[in-house]
């Protein structure tokens, strides 16, 4: 019982020097600027700029990119790298920018800073993103693309078959647009842009 008496006063004078209003608004203008100071963090590594800032991932993702209908398109719309690869909502997002990190920390230590090496890696990181994308839904395609906002009279047939099937929760958008986006640069010469 002594301990908790200990406990409470110094949690009513836990400074001689200073009171605890001043020490519970220090920690409040503490807080603020630090979760100021991270989301503007998180904003700052979600843009293009960002993600392209090392020459290996501009050179070989933002060029497999190129002639892909997210790249250039009849609409105009353009999603940047983080609309397809970082989540939305604040969990998901810390999760994935933790797991993103492993791609930073392969170009800081050589494993990926070569146009060769990432293409050594790349097969087992397109694995790796889609496996996310299937275990979550496909959460960042429906982010922009949501089924019951579709025309289906414009799809063909098959299209509509397919995308009814999604209802159904059996599959998920990346099984059957997988390989949509980041065109081989061995087959970047048939990618047309649109």
């Amino acid at each position: 019982m002594a301990w908790l008496k200990r406990l409470f006063g110094f949690l009513l004078s836990p400074s001689n020097k200073y009171s605890v209003a001043t020490l519970v608004g220090g920690g409040l203008v503490l807080g603020v600027l630090g979760v100021a100071g991270f989301n503007y963090s998180m904003h700052a590594t979600s843009t293009d700029e960002f993600c392209t800032s090392c020459h290996v991932m501009a050179d070989n993702a933002g060029m497999m990119l190129v002639g892909t209908t997210h790249h250039m398109n009849e609409s105009g719309v353009r999603p940047g790298c983080s609309d397809c690869h970082i989540p939305k909502e604040f969990g998901p997002k810390l999760v994935r920018k933790i797991q993103a990190s492993r791609e930073v920390w392969g170009w800081m230590t050589g494993v990926i800073d070569t146009p060769e090496k990432y293409a050594a890696h790349a097969p087992t990181m397109k694995a790796r993103e889609i496996a996310r994308l299937k275990a979550n839904d496909s959460r960042e395609c429906r982010n922009c693309h949501e089924v019951s906002h579709m025309l289906a009279s414009a799809q063909s047939p098959k299209a509509q078959s397919f995308h009814k099937v999604l209802e159904t929760g059996k599959r998920t958008c990346i099984d059957c647009h997988a390989g949509l986006t980041h065109t081989p640069r061995d087959q970047l010469s048939m990618a047309a842009p649109r």
